[in-house]
């Protein structure tokens, strides 16, 4: 499948600009024919902290419903970080839309950034489920940003079915490196596809890395974006590729989960 990787700098707060621009988007990526089209972390808001609790919607309301509709005008798959307000609650959200407009799946990020200036644990409350999806004919697993330090969420998407991981984040210039390192690195141990999209631009001082990327799940880099500037990347996802790979390389038989107890059990850090 085709799949179109929208880089764009999220506008701080300006939700009804955001929104307009990913649907704008999401034709263009039809017209270059594209089959998926992936958004950023909180391409709603803007990755914006002073936004985040005053700017955040509902998982009902306009960006979501937005996106739905163009995804049916379309006929395109929507994957797109965004925020969601429930019950008082703030959350760091993912959704999976079909081409038909229905709703896939729905992420709640698990591994909150906690350091400054976002301190993400003061703002948002953290998801509790791992996230799966069909998509393409393959299942898909979903991470958000600062998620990709943490291989364990990888292998559990893995052993749930995940052949391709996405993950969706605002990822900065300070910490570039680490971004294609962790997205070759998930790929390759998982043998699985690795769509990685991320913002581009400054927020506020924040300088954000671009660099989205797709790997396949032998490690390589399949298609790349600049580092500096708003673009649509084209990639190819081949189902059978990650198969291919698990069957003519099965590194999961080797496994030693009698020695991996420690992986479920509290950091005594």
């Amino acid at each position: 499948m085709k799949i179109a990787l929208a880089q764009f700098p999220a506008a701080a707060g300006d939700v009804a600009a955001n929104t307009a621009r990913m649907t704008r988007w999401v034709a263009e990526a039809a017209r270059a024919g594209a089959e998926a089209v992936a958004f950023p972390e909180m391409s709603d808001t803007g990755y914006a902290p002073d936004f985040f609790a005053a700017k955040a919607s509902p998982w009902d309301g306009a960006p979501l419903t937005a996106l739905r509709d163009a995804a049916r005008t379309h006929r395109i798959a929507v994957l797109a970080g965004l925020s969601e307000k429930a019950e008082g609650r703030l959350y760091n959200a993912l959704a999976a839309i079909g081409p038909d407009g229905a709703l896939l799946g729905r992420y709640r990020k698990t591994h909150l950034f906690p350091l400054p200036p976002n301190r993400e644990p003061d703002h948002f409350v953290s998801g509790s489920e791992l996230a799966l999806f069909s998509l393409g004919g393959m299942t898909w697993g979903a991470s958000i940003c600062y998620d990709l330090r943490f291989p364990e969420l990888y292998r559990a998407l893995t052993l749930r079915g995940a052949e391709v991981f996405v993950n969706v984040a605002a990822w900065p210039v300070a910490r570039a490196a680490h971004w294609e390192l962790f997205l070759r690195a998930r790929a390759a141990e998982n043998q699985a596809w690795f769509v990685g999209v991320n913002q581009v631009g400054f927020i506020g001082e924040i300088e954000q890395a671009g660099g989205s990327c797709v790997v396949d799940p032998f490690g390589n880099v399949a298609a790349k974006a600049s580092s500096d500037r708003e673009e649509l990347l084209l990639a190819e996802i081949l189902p059978d590729r990650a198969r291919e790979i698990r069957a003519n390389f099965p590194i999961r038989a080797a496994r030693r989960p009698d020695l991996y107890a420690d992986l479920a059990r509290p950091d005594p850090s």
